[in-house]
């Protein structure tokens, strides 16, 4: 045959063509309804109910009615307006800490030739596999009154106070900023790092300095960037409970998330409407916030520097200053690493904590780690763990993987699917917990303090980000390719198995890894869900923390923290290869 002779495939009729639009139209709407009636059953049910518990009250003759009083009573009593302000406090504070850190780092590494770069991709590695809970010990372990650093102030100076005073709205605040630095890191160093650079360069010919380029063009033309992810940390912070519980309670700080706590644990039973209705003031705080996110967002590609013209994405020369841009990567590397790693090690190796000390020296032993090892409850704990992870993040990607492909071939009801599986953003973790309890104490199944009714509301909580990563993984795959699928006799179902779920896979596990990896940390949904038998390794380290059980603790979490971040490793270097991104988890 001639090399230049095309070869084209049989004309299809046209009705089989209209025969086959109408029948993938028809599957399509089908899998939108089963879908959007499976995102419903997930999402609406525990709004609902904490909803419906924040605005009814029964009367002393059992009769039930819808009343506001609630809500006036908790802006009313005291101490209200106190947990506001330290929650807004707290989270600005722990915003700009960890956007002046990340934000540095982010822009050392991806915008100039500043040497020991690995450190920063080591750091965050690591982090992602060490339990919040850990990571907070750590840093109470070192602040401490008897910690080193306090030690050694006052053996320095011969005064009788602190240097520092962890437990107080200071600490809560640089423990938290470095807690989410390296996001800050991941997210603004994708930002940076498809940076035109072009743009510096003319500003440098300009007569531009080094800090002016910086100032005038990369900073600004960021801005977006940057402003959507202070209020993503805001929104976190605003949202956490690791840091308020164990540094902000012992200090008398509240903030609305320990009030929550409290509400539940401080009263038997516990006061279920006082904790919704101050759950749904909350939730509306959120709400507000993530509705402005949305806007800083929406408009952003007005800023964007990447166009059809070729860039090579070369780095700013920093001269002789490259060394402390070193300096300053090795200091971020001690603070968030070295330090909390080494007062851990010690702290596993004592029988009860103490300062380093020769003294203490000598009871220096292995008997934590022969604990940890020989205890079956230890063992109970990582396979709840495993299981809840393991299915949270394979429910949340086969849905999300439905969910991003419908929504991106704008399938019958595409927004509305889009809109329900974002909703839980705006469930901070101590919120759906509580809305989740309600939902099942209402429901006659046998799930509530189980494993499985953690996995529920991880799947609920975790669905926004498993439909990112396959939102993004959608959006390079053209619908050619199922529509040639269509043209051979394939239904919808058939083609999104056969050929789109085996060219999603990169960002179906990367966001599996993530989302695995994440469930294994938190703290504020399993600690109000969990049962005697049901708690997972975050409540365990809570529990350990508040008994006293300090070495025993950094035992435990150290062995995890090493089981987790061979799984971060595969998930860093996987992402890394798929082009999926370790950014996704914004």
């Amino acid at each position: 045959m001639p090399a230049d002779v095309a070869v084209s495939a049989p004309a299809t009729p046209a009705s089989d063509n209209a025969a086959g639009g109408v029948r993938g139209f028809l599957g399509k709407r089908a899998l939108s309804i089963v879908v959007g009636l499976v995102l419903c059953a997930l999402v609406l049910p525990p709004l609902a109910f904490l909803i419906q518990g924040a605005v009814t009250m029964d009367s002393p003759d059992g009769v039930t009615h819808y009343t506001l009083d609630r809500f006036v009573q908790i802006v009313n009593q005291r101490g209200f307006a106190a947990s506001a302000m330290n929650s807004a406090i707290f989270s600005i504070g722990s915003a700009l800490l960890a956007l002046i850190m990340g934000g540095v780092v982010a822009w050392l590494v991806e915008r100039t030739n500043t040497p020991l770069k690995p450190l920063a991709y080591f750091t965050t590695i690591i982090s992602m596999g060490t339990p919040y809970v850990l990571y907070v010990s750590a840093w109470l372990l070192l602040l401490a009154k008897s910690g080193p650093i306090n030690t050694w102030w006052r053996q320095t100076t011969g005064s009788t106070d602190v240097l520092i005073n962890v437990y107080g709205q200071f600490g809560m605040i640089l423990i938290e900023g470095m807690l989410w630095s390296p996001l800050v890191f991941l997210l603004l160093g994708a930002t940076l790092r498809n940076f035109n650079p072009e743009l510096e360069e003319a500003g440098r010919m300009s007569g531009a300095t080094a800090v002016s380029t910086v100032g005038r063009i990369t900073l600004r033309l960021s801005a977006p960037s940057i402003l959507a992810l202070a209020m993503l940390v805001f929104i976190r912070a605003l949202e956490a409970f690791e840091v308020p519980a164990l540094v902000g309670l012992p200090g008398r700080v509240h903030v609305l998330t320990t009030d929550i706590y409290d509400t539940m644990h401080l009263t038997m039973p516990p006061d279920l409407g006082a904790a919704s209705s101050l759950s749904v003031l909350l939730l509306a705080v959120v709400a507000v916030l993530l509705y402005f996110y949305g806007k800083l967002t929406k408009n952003a590609e007005r800023f964007a520097t990447i166009t059809g013209k070729n860039f090579r994405p070369n780095q700013l020369d920093l001269g002789k200053w490259r060394w402390v841009g070193g300096a300053f990567l090795s200091l971020n590397f001690i603070l968030l690493l070295v330090l909390p790693l080494i007062i851990l090690v010690w702290a596993s190796l004592l029988p009860f904590y103490t300062t380093f000390s020769w003294a203490a020296y000598a009871r220096v032993n292995l008997e934590n780690y022969r604990h940890v090892f020989q205890s079956s409850r230890y063992i109970s704990l990582m396979g709840n763990t495993f299981v809840v992870a393991v299915v949270t993040a394979t429910a949340v990607m086969l849905l999300s993987a439905l969910t991003g492909w419908l929504s991106v071939r704008k399938a019958p009801g595409a927004g509305v699917l889009d809109k329900l599986a974002t909703t839980p953003l705006v469930f901070p973790g101590i919120v759906l917990g509580v809305g989740v309890m309600q939902l099942f104490l209402s429901l006659p199944i046998g799930v509530y303090g189980t494993v499985w009714i953690i996995a529920w509301a991880f799947i609920i909580n975790y669905l926004p980000y498993g439909v990112r990563y396959s939102f993004a993984g959608m959006l390079q795959i053209h619908r050619e390719l199922e529509e040639a699928a269509a043209v051979s006799g394939a239904t919808p179902p058939t083609s999104f198995r056969r050929v789109v779920l085996p060219l999603l896979s990169p960002s179906l596990i990367a966001g599996w890894l993530f989302i695995f990896l994440v469930s294994t940390r938190v703290l504020s949904l399993p600690v109000l869900l969990s049962g005697p038998s049901s708690q997972t390794m975050a409540v365990a380290m809570f529990d350990l923390w508040g008994n006293g059980q300090g070495p025993e603790l950094a035992a435990l979490g150290l062995l995890w923290s090493v089981a987790m971040t061979c799984i971060a490793l595969t998930f860093y270097f996987f992402a890394r290869r798929s082009g999926a991104g370790v950014h996704g988890q914004g």
